[in-house]
């Protein structure tokens, strides 16, 4: 579904007449549309659904400050010289509660509940008397129904305690919503994912590829159990994938998963999805660099590739402590192995595992990767999500290759981790585990030994296969390690020597806009944090 940005005039009459209060000298147009009438068939509700789909790749979410927030947040990313103050701040760990990523993160994050909130509310109230259009009503409810959750579970994992709002009145009666106890908040997910998994298809016509699936709202079910330690829940979600009516698969090659064909894989359970960037007038860019949303046409880009692009705008390399996670004993035995994700994940030396070329398909090339060049802007770049095989530079602020929110192998790593955090280390958790390995072409492991060497090597793995995938961070705060891992990589990474993370880190701060806006949360603020 490449077509995210095409709707938005819908909302901005949905906005526009929900902010509105009739004055008694108010004349009615006879042939306008209001937000009671707007939305009578199937077109107009479907313009709705895929306007909240847009909100993934608004500021804060996935054209640009995802990546960074949780690269950074996580330490798998590390700034250069080049990156502005603000995202600087991230780095650090200096941010405060008026910083401006996370700000846009809950805006996001909340439009797309607002959005969403809207679809269920005017789909709940047609009433369609073709059988197809009945079905229709059930998909779009459902849909909006897996992005609300999607929402409130990054709420609930980022912040705890914060606005629960499920209802379109609600959104309209109360301007100031109170904080609702985080435990409230993922009782909702669980409730919107099984209303969502009931309604969803398990797929879709080609040109309907990206929008949410039975299998999307069922592994992120899966995930939200584990977040809340339910193994068994967790287990019995997760397990659903591996079996009928799904056919999901491991892709067969690991590059593929970050290149600009990756729509077209079978590991994919959801992605955000990204058109080919044509030019400075066309698309997302605009709203990348704080544009607004109906500005550039129809096309959606991510920012990624040219703001990670070592040729390109430079701002983050990888850390020299996740290149180094990619050598560790090997199972096999015999001293140190390299891990062999590492030629997919970053450009550096041999003796790292790193890629050592870069263009292998460009005309003139391939070209020798410039290893330890003594600038302060790091030995060590980012490959994975780039397409360096194919151009020398991106020249444009957009990429088309498709972002991977949920896949099969974080499913598998799931389903191991759901019995390891049981004690059990046995033929099960070992499959799974070697089963992403080999698809890497990674040596297996025979035993996983007890649960505390078992599950060392499942925090690694999911380390090391999901590495640039913005898991790491929450993962590290999930297993409550997150502290001591972040100060202890820091404190030894080269120009580093930090220890930042702070006991108030384990939770974002909430925003001043937030705050300054609503007094009802401001009031539940605690030590002018969260």
């Amino acid at each position: 579904m490449k077509y995210f940005i095409r709707f938005s005039v819908v909302i901005g009459l949905i906005i526009t007449i929900s902010s509105c209060k009739k004055s008694l000298l108010e004349i009615e147009s006879q042939g306008a549309y209001s937000y009671e009438t707007y939305f009578n068939n199937s077109d107009a509700l479907n313009q709705a659904t895929v306007a909240t789909y847009a909100t993934l790749l608004h500021n804060g979410l996935w054209a640009r400050e995802y990546y960074f927030i949780f690269d950074l947040a996580g330490y798998e990313a590390k700034r250069t010289n080049n990156m502005q103050g603000d995202l600087a701040q991230l780095a650090a760990y200096t941010f405060g509660t008026n910083q401006p990523q996370i700000a846009d993160l809950w805006r996001g994050l909340y439009r797309m509940v607002f959005r969403a909130n809207i679809v269920i509310d005017r789909a709940a109230a047609w009433n369609p008397a073709d059988a197809d259009d009945q079905n229709k009503v059930k998909q779009y409810i459902a849909e909006a129904k897996f992005l609300r959750a999607y929402s409130y579970f990054n709420i609930a994992a980022l912040w705890g305690d914060a606005p629960l709002i499920t209802d379109y009145q609600s959104m309209v009666d109360n301007n100031y919503p109170e904080r609702s106890a985080v435990q409230s908040i993922w009782a909702a997910v669980e409730t919107d994912l099984k209303d969502a998994q009931a309604d969803l298809p398990a797929s879709y016509a080609s040109a309907d590829l990206g929008r949410a699936t039975k299998g999307a709202a069922t592994a992120l079910l899966g995930k939200m159990y584990l977040y809340q330690k339910k193994w068994g829940d967790a287990r019995t979600e997760l397990l659903k994938l591996t079996q009928a009516p799904y056919n999901y698969a491991l892709d067969p090659s690991y590059d593929h998963l970050f290149s600009t064909t990756n729509q077209t894989s079978p590991e994919n359970i959801f992605q955000v999805m990204n058109g080919e960037w044509t030019d400075w007038g066309i698309g997302n860019q605009y709203y990348v660099f704080g544009g607004q949303e109906t500005w550039g046409g129809k096309a959606t880009h991510s920012d990624r590739a040219q703001e990670y692009g070592f040729n390109d705008w430079n701002n983050v390399y990888i850390t020299t402590a996740a290149v180094k996670a990619f050598t560790y004993p090997n199972p096999a035995g015999g001293g140190n192995y390299i891990d062999p994700r590492a030629k997919s994940t970053f450009y550096g030396n041999a003796a790292s595992g790193g890629a050592t070329v870069y263009c292998e398909q460009c005309d003139d090339g391939p070209v020798i990767f410039p290893f330890n060049t003594g600038d302060e802007q790091g030995d060590y770049k980012w490959k994975k999500y780039q397409y360096y095989n194919l151009v020398k530079t991106y020249g444009g602020p957009a990429s088309s290759i498709n972002a991977q929110v949920i896949r099969y192998a974080d499913v598998l790593l799931m389903l191991a981790e759901t019995y390891i955090q049981e004690s059990n280390t046995g033929a099960e958790p070992l499959g799974y585990i070697n089963d992403v390995r080999t698809r890497a072409g990674a040596v297996k492991y025979t035993t996983l030994g007890d649960q505390a060497s078992a599950m060392n090597i499942l925090m690694r793995e999911r380390q090391l296969e999901l590495c640039g995938e913005q898991s790491r961070y929450f993962d590290l705060i999930r297993w409550g390690i997150a502290q001591q891992t972040i100060n202890t990589e820091r404190a030894a990474e080269p120009g580093d020597g930090t220890k930042p993370f702070q006991d108030k880190h384990v939770l974002f701060p909430i925003p001043d806009v937030e705050k300054n806006y609503n007094p009802n949360v401001a009031a539940e603020v605690n030590n002018d944090w969260n």
